[in-house]
């Protein structure tokens, strides 16, 4: 197969991306073709997954634009993925063009698409990083030159925490970047359910042992274990709920309020303390 002109050339192209995978979900051009068979066969066991991509983008947006509403204009998005439409900084910008946006990712292909989609905008920079590594994240130029810690920031972490397993001590991973943020930073979590009260339990099982056979491992949660990951943090209102229900707009419909596997959903916001704002 030949390589697309926006593929790096150290990228191995018959392996599948979960950023790759996303994107196709939601309707964009960056994948290979490994990654739209193996999302072809989630579709499946889990037809309503473009569904949960647009369900998650939707809860994005409107995350982004309470932050801006309440007067924070820099964001920190990890896991950030392939950028498609309606993503942060489009969102940000179009709300108050002063926002400034850091993405990061992992994937090479999503880093580089996201550098070639951004080389016009000075008010975004993009980082190739592990999420597990808070502190080389925080300290990175890319990051450094754009956004000042010691003014609240949005942090986003959409569709990534439930790639981090028990064993990694994700609440620990999270109390490290919550203790780099100044008082009244923001906090977003959309994450992978696994209650079977909206999904039987044996096409859960089916749909996520395809994904963990074809991609990666996730550790989906209930919703308790996602509010403890706001530890540190005050609940906005209406705390963690499925992500439908967080503030919907007309932009919702009644099949999204009912997908079987939307996952759970909520925004915090770091106590204010005595650090400059």
């Amino acid at each position: 197969m030949k390589r697309p002109s926006w593929a790096p050339l150290d990228v191995d192209m018959n392996q599948p991306s979960i950023a790759r995978i996303w994107d196709w979900f939601l309707g964009g051009a960056h994948n290979f073709a490994v990654d739209r068979q193996v999302a072809e066969e989630m579709l499946q066991l889990m037809p309503e997954g473009p569904q949960m991509a647009h369900i998650n983008r939707m809860f994005l947006r409107r995350v982004v634009q309470l932050c801006v509403a309440e007067g924070v204009t820099q964001f920190l998005d990890i896991g950030s993925g392939i950028p498609t439409v309606g993503n942060v900084h489009e969102t940000a910008q179009q709300a108050d063009p002063e926002c400034r946006v850091v993405y990061v990712d992992i994937d090479p292909v999503a880093v580089a698409h996201t550098r070639r989609l951004l080389a016009d905008n000075p008010r975004c920079a993009v980082l190739q990083a592990d999420l597990r590594e808070p502190e080389e994240i925080l300290a990175a130029p890319e990051l450094r030159d754009l956004l000042d810690l010691d003014r609240p920031v949005a942090l986003l972490m959409i569709a990534v925490l439930h790639f981090v397993h028990d064993e990694e001590d994700p609440l620990g991973l999270i109390a490290r970047y919550r203790d780099a943020l100044a008082g009244g930073s923001f906090f977003a979590i959309a994450h992978g359910s696994r209650s079977t009260e909206r999904m039987p339990s044996e096409h859960l099982h089916a749909a996520r042992s395809k994904y963990e056979r074809s991609v990666a491992q996730v550790s989906l949660r209930s919703q308790p274990e996602v509010e403890a990951m706001f530890a540190g943090f005050d609940l906005v209102s209406p705390g963690v709920v499925w992500l439908p229900a967080w503030r919907p707009t007309n932009g919702e419909t009644p099949e999204d309020s009912a997908a079987p596997n939307a996952g759970y959903g909520g925004v915090g916001r770091k106590p204010r303390t005595n650090r400059p704002q």
